[in-house]
């Protein structure tokens, strides 16, 4: 056992000179020795230490990627593309923060992974999924040599990263694979959403780690302690970190990555920009996506010119007509374009789009690239007429401002739309039931609203192609368990014009329950912060037609029942107060404070506005304690916080 455990720190302290400094001191005959070795003590003890290197070798195929919640919520970034844009953010922050510190760091281009560690041991691997829980990709990520499979820190932790794959890696692997992988992002993706993870290995991805999402022990106070923290643990951190005490020094950093990374190995398509105070960031808080302490800056999308070969109408969950074009192949950001969007009919004539026209295009966060505008047109370009009736149904179509609609409610694609928005993650999560699968169930079943999903049997799934019975078992599982689901994320399923998650959630916290929103009116609709007018009149012209209305009392006599938000119920010391946490507290973080406030009926707010009814103060409270004293809310230190709770 002294000898295995002498293999072992020494292939891993190999392993991590070659994966992670690209510093190798040993010859790969010279590792392939001792790593022999190792493998045959292993097979005569019968013993395989948690972070044997023979742990990372790929296994058999898996059946499917289980559901993991993350401990802390990953969050995205918002992202800005002009300097204007980001001295909005700089004067955001200068009016939370007198003199805000920030970090510059690369932003690559892959796939967000976040590993979990118990006592020192590597646990899992999942993908951010929508933040709260992901994918279990741990089979997939142990056949990656540079991240540490043991680390010096004993607690929980949780430390996020991007899975890449090196342009130089994805350029060898195409010279020899009978499919071409043409973007290193998706490739990367791939390569870990892969069920296979041999396939996994055969991509050599690598994992860039910048961020601690969660530590049960201690307290990282600056993104720089979160880089030094990974280093020492033996993640994979690329090496540019800027930090810059005015948005001139951010800028000059931002204009350094963008020379940078024409001539490093990683795909990247921006600069992140961070407050550097993690207490600071605490304080400043985040929205429902993205921490408002943090932005993307993206770099100018990239730009082409092709040709187009068709325009095809499409049509929405709204019956809303939108025209894609179908353009000469061109390679565009890594990837192969054969289509692209426009708006509507009028942004279509506006630009001067014909079939056969040449037209530039732009490739940048969309998967699906937009139309700029006609360069020129070819001899012969076809104008492209205003449709009259709808492509799918043939109805004649309604026009409205700018756009066209289809009113047909049975039209097959805004059925088939609105069941997949109300089956989405982010609405009623019913697992397996994809655009698809409720194509298949308009075909053959004929679905045409949300409630006809909870009447279907056994019977009636069999008769879709693939579906047999562990697939009916666990679709009908799913739709059973959906039964249950947060009042937000039903009223987002609805699919009400202008409600997104966060004006659902606070519309669930406002009326608490179906009927309450159905009693709501137009004053107090726009009320509400995140509701303004014609939000407010589109939500009001949903609740009044009859046939949603129908559709609704169907959801909930077929068994859904809607949740309320727990806050909405709760009673407590904190109960109807709106509070604002500044400064620091010696005996709570800003996190388990914030919790304790809600668990007691409580509110937290990121700033003091007009709203706010209660200020606790800690040690080096800044502006938010000065405008509280302003506008005279009451505050309150940690001692009479603490009495509180």
């Amino acid at each position: 056992m002294d000898r295995m455990r002498e293999l072992i720190e020494t292939l891993n302290r190999w392993a991590y000179e070659y994966y992670v400094l690209d510093a190798p001191t040993v010859s790969d005959r010279e590792y392939d020795r001792l790593y022999d070795e190792l493998v045959a003590l292993e097979n005569s003890t019968g013993r395989v230490e948690a972070d044997s290197p023979t742990r990372r070798v790929g296994g058999e195929p898996i059946k499917a990627f289980a559901r993991h919640r993350h401990i802390a919520r990953l969050y995205s970034l918002d992202k800005c593309v002009t300097e204007e844009q980001l001295n909005a953010f700089f004067n955001r922050m200068g009016k939370e923060v007198p003199s805000p510190r920030y970090t510059v760091e690369y932003k690559y281009d892959g796939l967000t992974v976040c590993l979990t560690y118990r006592d020192g041991k590597f646990e899992r691997a999942t993908t951010r999924g929508n933040g709260a829980e992901g994918e279990d990709v741990t089979a997939q990520c142990l056949t990656i040599r540079s991240f540490p499979l043991s680390v010096n820190y004993k607690g929980v932790l949780e430390v996020q990263g991007e899975a890449v794959i090196r342009l130089s890696v994805l350029a060898e692997y195409n010279r020899t694979a009978q499919e071409q992988l043409k973007n290193a992002r998706n490739a990367a993706a791939g390569a870990i959403r892969n069920l296979d993870p041999k396939v996994t290995a055969s991509r050599s991805p690598e994992i860039l780690f910048y961020n601690v999402n969660y530590m049960s022990e201690g307290e990282l106070k600056s993104q720089e302690e979160h880089f030094e923290f990974l280093k020492e643990n033996g993640f994979k951190v690329y090496p540019f970190l800027r930090v810059c005490d005015s948005p001139s020094e951010v800028i000059s950093a931002i204009e350094e990555i963008e020379v940078g990374r024409k001539s490093i190995d990683y795909l990247t398509d921006g600069a992140v920009i961070k407050l550097d105070d993690a207490t600071v960031r605490e304080g400043i808080g985040y929205t429902d996506k993205f921490p408002r302490w943090a932005v993307a800056f993206k770099f100018e999308a990239e730009e082409c010119v092709t040709t187009v070969k068709e325009i095809r109408w499409q049509v929405g969950r709204t019956g809303k007509l939108t025209p894609l074009a179908v353009v000469e192949p061109v390679e565009l950001a890594g990837a192969t374009v054969q289509r692209a969007t426009l708006n509507n009919f009028g942004d279509l004539t506006r630009k001067d789009v014909k079939v056969g026209s040449k037209v530039l295009i732009r490739r940048s966060n969309e998967v699906i690239p937009e139309i700029l505008g006609s360069v020129e047109h070819a001899e012969g370009a076809k104008e492209v007429s205003k449709p009259e009736t709808c492509p799918f149904c043939g109805t004649p179509v309604r026009e409205s401002g700018a756009n066209l609609f289809c009113p047909n409610k049975e039209c097959r694609p805004r059925v088939v739309g609105k069941i997949a928005h109300f089956c989405s993650k982010d609405a009623m999560d019913i697992e397996g039931l994809s655009e698809m699968t409720a194509g298949q169930m308009y075909d053959f079943l004929g679905l045409r609203g949300c409630s006809e999903l909870y009447g279907y049997t056994a019977d009636d799934l069999s008769k879709l192609e693939g579906f047999k019975d562990k697939k009916i078992s666990n679709m009908l599982s799913a739709l059973e368990k959906s039964k249950s689901v947060p009042l937000d994320r039903f009223l987002f399923a609805l699919g009400i014009d202008g409600v997104g998650k966060v004006a659902a959630r606070d519309l669930a916290k406002k009326y608490g329950s179906v009927q309450g929103l159905f009693a709501a009116d137009r004053e107090g609709l726009i009320g509400m912060d995140n509701v303004g007018e014609i939000t407010a009149d589109a939500v009001l012209s949903w609740l009044g037609n009859a046939e949603n209305a129908a559709e609704v009392e169907n959801l909930l006599a077929a068994g859904v029942e809607p949740v309320p938000l727990a806050a909405a119920e709760r009673t407590g010391a904190f109960a109807g107060e709106y509070v604002v946490l500044t400064g620091s507290l010696s005996e709570f973080k800003r996190s388990e404070a914030q919790k304790l406030i809600e668990e007691r009926g409580g509110e937290c707010q990121s700033s003091v506005t007009s709203k706010t009814t209660l200020v606790v103060a800690g040690e080096a409270a800044g502006s938010k304690l000065e405008k509280a004293q302003k506008l005279g809310v009451r505050i309150i230190d940690e001692a009479q916080f603490k009495k509180m709770l």
